[in-house]
Order: structure tokens, then C-alpha cells, then sequence
């Protein structure tokens, strides 16, 4: 069974096509600034073959008309007929409170979707955008949304609500949702997997730190706490965004400044995080690099960082009673050496002992504490596209 796994930005589609007899991946890519100049495509095999080419399109269902081309391509293709892509799954980042779990999206769903605009509303045009295109390219196969939020829909109350008046909800539907839920379901799964815990009784605190952050506390399969909120913006420092914070902060510099709501949002989702506080980058290796060198403000932009994680780890390590694991995933989770040191050196307390050795590898699913360690520290390389695409056969097949 093959199944394209679509995740549609403002102005980009990103695509892997796997199969899933194997759970291969055949190709994948993106095409990049669509509906501004010079739109590109990239192309990559995964025998090492990679093309790049520049476009005359204006709209995602050109874009993807672009892909299929490539699909298909006699050269450079891994189908022969676009008749082979049995079912499409979607990255979709709101599902509000409507959608717990993935579903093959019909016009109800559509209808929700574009319901949730005012939560997402960076995303969730282009997510819709992406399954119409689909929907005109792939004439009767199905479509399945995933949804960033659905993971999360498991928490109780006491972990969503916040302590505004009730009628905010009520109305409004303010909440906190949070994110990167396919990530942390993967990675949950995957987890318990290498390490021979029962899923519906393991206990795994996973960490999904790059660019963007969270942290995710799961039992049993079901999610008790997560950091992001009712935006992207909650919980970590992350590369640009500021996360926690003093709510009065925003009219305060409001007041001071005169800048917009909208100004504001800005501020603080992209002129925030690593990038504000270094004044250098937003990019992890960069504030390392600097730190490293003695910059003042990287040392202090780290700091933070790793005192905002080191912050939430212990919160939910008591939340879950104790963890079973904690899971180390993203680009920094992945990657991060010194970061990782750091955490398990300050779960020293708690019984972690770290195997410097295994820490020293980057990209790979590995045990990084010593045997008889508690908790087990691990990195688990996460995998969006390859969960969508198994959410997806579950439902179609």
C-alpha cells in the first residue's frame, strides 16, 4: 500500500511518499515559496538522487501537480501511474476540541477545519488548501487529516483549563490544546517498543525540543500535561518564541511602545526565544557556537533554555509519579550532546547516571544512561511523516 504524506504551509508543500508494506520511504521533498518568486522544488530518491528545479507556479494544487509530475517521471520516478497512491495523509495542525483522533476527511471535516482557522490561523488555511488540492489532483482517493492536537485531547481539565473566567471557554473554547502530537505519540510508541514497556501502562516523559519545543507527560498511552498551550507560544524558551512568561508583559510593553496586537504576536512568536535574548540566531548549533566562544548573551539565551526545560522536566516527573523514561526527540533532542548531559545530570537526584559514550551519537535510537539507571534516558528519533502515514493505513485499509 503506498501513501503520500502531504503537510502543506503558507507557502510550501512537503512530501513523502512511503510504502507501507515495509514502511519505506520511495521519495520525498518540498516545494518551497509558492505564490512568490522563484518557487522550487526539491526532489530526493532515496537511492542519493536529488533535483532541484525552479517553477511558473502560483498555487499548492500547481505544486503538487509539480510533484506528481516527478512521481511519475520516466527518468527519475518511483511510480508508474499515480493510480499506485492508494490513500493521502494530511498533517492538519487544529482539530479544537471536535477531533481526538485521525479521520478521512469528508466535508464535515473540511467544515471543522476552517471552523478552526481562528486557532490556527497560520496553519490550518494551508492544511485545508493542501487536502483540496489533493482532492483535485488524486480524484477519488482518500484523505486522511491527522491533527497535531489530537494526541493531546486526552488530558483532564485540571491540565487544560486555565484559571480565566469559565465563559472564556465556554464561548470561546480557550484552552490549552497543545502540539507536536503526532510527534510524541510516535515517539511514546516507539519508546516502549525499544525498551519493552507495556504501552498501556508505561510511564514516558518526552521531550520534542528544535525550533519550535514541547514537552509531553503520557501514561498509559494517555496524555496528563503538555507545555504548549493554547498556541504554539506556551511552555519552553524555544528558537523564537518567548514560551512562559508574566501575562501582563504583553500590555505593559504595549502601553510603553505602542505597538499593535498584532505587532505583539510578532514580537513574540518570531523576535523572541534564542533569537531575542542572543541577538544572534535562532539556530541551537549557533547559540552553542557562540556560547562556546563566550558571547555574554548566547551563555545567557542557553541558560534559560535549559533552565525553562530542567524547569518542566521535574514538574512532570512528579506529575507522572515517576517516569519509566524520559525521551529525548527533535533536532536538539536528537542532536544535542551538552544538552543532553546537562538533563541527566540534574536527574542525578532521582537515580540517572549517564553513559558519556552513548550520549556522544547524534540521530540514533539509543539507551543514554547506565545500566540499573532511573529513569532511563533515551534518544528516540522522531518520525511525523512515517505516523501519518500509519494513522493513515489504519483507517483505509
Amino acid at each position: 500500500m503506498k501513501v503520500l504524506v502531504i503537510n502543506s504551509g503558507s507557502s510550501s508543500l512537503k512530501f513523502t511518499l512511503f510504502d507501507m508494506d515495509d514502511e519505506s520511504v520511495l521519495c520525498k521533498g518540498q516545494v518551497e515559496r509558492i505564490g512568490l518568486k522563484d518557487p522550487k522544488l526539491t526532489y530526493k530518491r532515496t537511492d542519493g538522487l536529488v533535483q532541484e528545479e525552479i517553477l511558473d507556479i502560483q498555487k499548492h494544487a500547481e505544486a503538487l501537480r509539480a510533484v506528481c509530475g516527478k512521481l511519475v517521471d520516466e527518468k527519475v520516478g518511483v511510480l508508474k501511474s499515480l493510480q499506485e497512491v492508494d490513500a493521502i495523509g494530511h498533517r492538519v495542525l487544529h482539530g479544537g476540541v471536535t477531533y481526538s483522533d485521525p479521520i478521512v476527511v469528508n466535508q464535515d471535516v473540511k467544515d471543522v477545519i476552517r471552523k478552526y482557522f481562528v486557532l490556527g490561523p497560520l496553519h490550518n488555511p494551508a492544511n485545508l488548501g493542501g487536502i483540496e488540492a489533493c482532492e483535485e489532483v488524486f480524484p477519488g482517493v482518500p484523505n486522511v487529516a491527522v491533527f497535531d492536537t489530537a494526541f493531546h485531547m486526552s488530558m483532564e481539565p485540571e491540565a487544560y483549563m486555565y484559571a480565566i473566567p469559565r465563559e472564556y471557554y465556554d464561548k470561546y473554547q480557550i484552552r490549552k490544546y497543545g502540539f507536536h502530537g503526532t510527534s510524541h505519540k510516535y515517539v511514546y510508541y516507539k519508546s516502549c517498543e525499544f525498551l519493552g514497556l507495556d504501552p498501556k501502562q508505561a510511564k514516558i516523559l518526552s521531550c520534542h525540543l528544535g525550533n519550535g519545543s514541547s514537552l509531553c507527560a503520557v501514561k498509559g498511552g494517555k496524555v496528563l500535561d503538555t507545555s504548549m498551550g493554547l498556541t504554539p507560544l506556551m511552555g519552553l524558551v524555544m528558537g523564537t518564541r518567548c514560551g512562559d512568561m508574566d501575562p501582563a508583559v504583553v500590555p505593559f510593553i504595549m502601553q510603553q511602545t505602542g505597538v499593535s496586537a498584532a505587532e505583539m504576536d510578532t514580537i513574540l512568536n518570531k523576535k523572541s526565544g534564542l533569537l531575542g535574548v542572543s541577538g544572534i540566531s535562532s539556530d541551537m548549533r549557533e547559540i552553542e557556537a557562540a556560547r562556546d566562544a563566550g558571547d555574554p548573551n548566547a551563555i545567557t539565551a542557553y541558560k534559560m533554555f535549559l533552565h525553562r526545560l530542567i524547569h518542566y522536566i521535574g514538574g512532570y516527573y512528579l506529575l507522572l509519579g515517576g517516569a519509566d523514561a524520559i525521551v529525548f526527540t527533535g533536532g536538539i533532542g536528537e542532536n544535542g550532546i551538552t544538552t543532553r548531559k546537562a538533563v541527566v545530570e540534574q536527574l542525578k537526584l532521582f537515580g540517572a547516571e549517564l553513559d558519556e559514550e552513548a550520549n556522544n551519537t547524534r540521530g540514533k535510537q539509543i539507551v543514554i544512561t547506565k545500566p540499573g539507571s532511573k529513569p532511563v534516558c533515551l534518544v528516540t528519533p522522531t518520525n511525523e511523516e512515517l505516523m501519518i502515514a500509519m494513522e493513515t493505513v489504519s483507517l483505509v485499509k
